[in-house]
């Protein structure tokens, strides 16, 4: 019976993680460019009450065991790509595939984001595309993107090359949209603020040619939206829900049992 109640609490526990996760998931239904999390749960070691033997036909093959409960292992990021809504600004990018944008956080380190809803920050003379939180946009080559304050019209290819228009109307590439891939994905340390930072576990950032076939192309006007189903999430939630409550009814049962047992009179 104490082991029943500790599975069952074990079982509470991760139903509530669950729920934690799930909400989270809802709370950020509109943000943009969002990945859902899920989580992943294992079972506990297993006590052995009893160890068969089978040596000379005595006994039966199946020990006897059980289990004490369950544990978080993984909370997992999916990345399968959201809906592409168009806005039709012209600082609004989105990816049709894989791949990040870079960008230089405020500590110096470079971090990557599905985010495209970007921002032109002007500095006298000189126009800087940052993120909506004011980081400066990389190119391929790992510097902010900057250009001529003069220079108007901007227009991003299927490539991520940056063009604008001169003051005398002639047409000019200022830079290339730095975009990145990684091999583990799921290896990224999520940062907040859409942003992520790779580690050992995700691999080094790649570029379009060590990614043949799996970058994906820029859609100018466009904004990936959040990758959350809420009717799934609801359902996840409803179950998480019942799988509490069923853990808890276990532990009243258990402890109803340990009562009967304390009150057995010889």
């Amino acid at each position: 019976m104490i082991r029943a109640l500790w599975s069952a609490a074990s079982g509470m526990n991760a139903q509530q993680l669950n729920v934690d996760v799930i909400s989270n998931n809802l709370a950020n239904v509109n943000t943009t460019a969002f990945k859902r999390d899920r989580a992943e749960f294992q079972d506990l070691i297993y006590q052995t009450l009893q160890t068969e033997d089978v040596n000379g036909g005595q006994g039966k093959p199946v020990n006897m065991q059980v289990g004490v409960g369950v544990r978080p292992s993984a909370i997992v990021k999916d990345f399968s790509e959201g809906s592409l809504q168009e806005t039709d600004n012209p600082l609004d990018v989105a990816l049709d595939g894989e791949g990040f944008f870079a960008v230089l956080g405020p500590d110096g380190n470079t971090y990557y984001t599905r985010d495209g809803s970007f921002k032109l920050s002007v500095d006298q003379n000189t126009a800087t595309l940052t993120t909506a939180d004011g980081y400066p946009v990389l190119d391929d080559g790992g510097n902010p993107i900057t250009f001529d304050s003069t220079q108007k019209d901007i227009s991003i290819s299927p490539l991520g090359v940056i063009s604008v228009k001169n003051p005398d109307g002639t047409q000019q590439d200022v830079a290339t949209l730095g975009i990145y891939n990684f091999q583990n994905p799921d290896g990224l340390l999520d940062k907040g603020d859409n942003l992520y930072e790779a580690t050992a576990a995700s691999g080094s950032p790649g570029t379009r040619d060590d990614f043949q076939g799996r970058m994906g192309n820029v859609r100018q006007g466009f904004l990936e939206t959040s990758n959350v189903q809420v009717v799934n999430e609801m359902v996840n939630m409803i179950a998480a829900q019942r799988a509490y409550e069923l853990n808890s009814k276990a532990i009243q049962a258990a402890d109803d049992m340990l009562s009967i047992a304390n009150n057995l009179r010889r």
